[in-house]
């Protein structure tokens, strides 16, 4: 029997029970989490660029912060974000779960806005969004603020559900994605822009 390419690739990298764990208990609340095989995707893309400090904005369960955890360098901070408590208080479990050291990240629990507004400029290697689309306007802004030279802001979930992709689909969600996507691939003198096929669609932009 033949597996589908794309769910070969899902699961190429396996997670282990502690990232298992985590996303059972983002499950059960109804966490939109990142795949496994984004997961494998941006720690990779965290190794890469040598990640020192990373944004997070949405945090889930916790499965998307240990996977970048996992990339960035030992001496490096993620700062995510997220304003439902219980996405909080389950990825605490999660990363004390895996060891990590409470110096190695800061959970803020807040409005997405408010926090991006205080960040600083220029100090960051990785924003990764899986938030609510309706406020992507306002992170690509943010993010291209925060981020350094060279530095790349993510979409997490970009496809949407498959509706991105079908003009038919007019709901404000699918809208704010669709907008988010050509904004950027238009910004030339800001951004160099491609969309791979990972997970629900990553689209990755990096800093001019």
């Amino acid at each position: 029997m033949n597996i589908d390419p794309h769910e070969y690739s899902e699961g190429f990298i396996a997670e282990d029970a502690v990232k298992l764990a985590a996303r059972a208990r983002g499950h059960e609340i109804g966490v939109t989490d990142t795949s496994q095989g984004t997961g494998a995707y941006l720690r990779h893309l965290a190794h890469q660029l040598k990640a020192q400090s990373v944004v997070e904005i949405g945090t889930g369960s916790g499965v998307g912060s240990l996977w970048i955890l996992e990339g960035m360098l030992a001496s490096g901070t993620l700062t995510s974000i997220d304003d439902e408590m219980e996405h909080t208080s389950i990825a605490k479990i999660a990363l004390a779960d895996a060891d990590i050291s409470q110096s190695r990240y800061r959970l803020i629990t807040n409005s997405v806005m408010d926090v991006m507004t205080k960040l600083t400029d220029r100090a960051y290697d990785l924003v990764v969004f899986r938030h609510n689309p309706e406020d992507l306007s306002f992170a690509i802004a943010e993010a291209h603020r925060i981020l350094r030279s060279g530095g790349v802001f993510v979409v997490d979930n970009f496809f949407g559900g498959g509706k991105v992709s079908d003009p038919a689909q007019r709901d404000p969600k699918t809208i704010a994605l669709r907008e988010a996507g050509k904004s950027v691939k238009a910004d030339i003198d800001s951004w160099v822009t491609s969309l791979i096929p990972t997970g629900d669609g990553l689209l990755l932009a990096t800093k001019l």
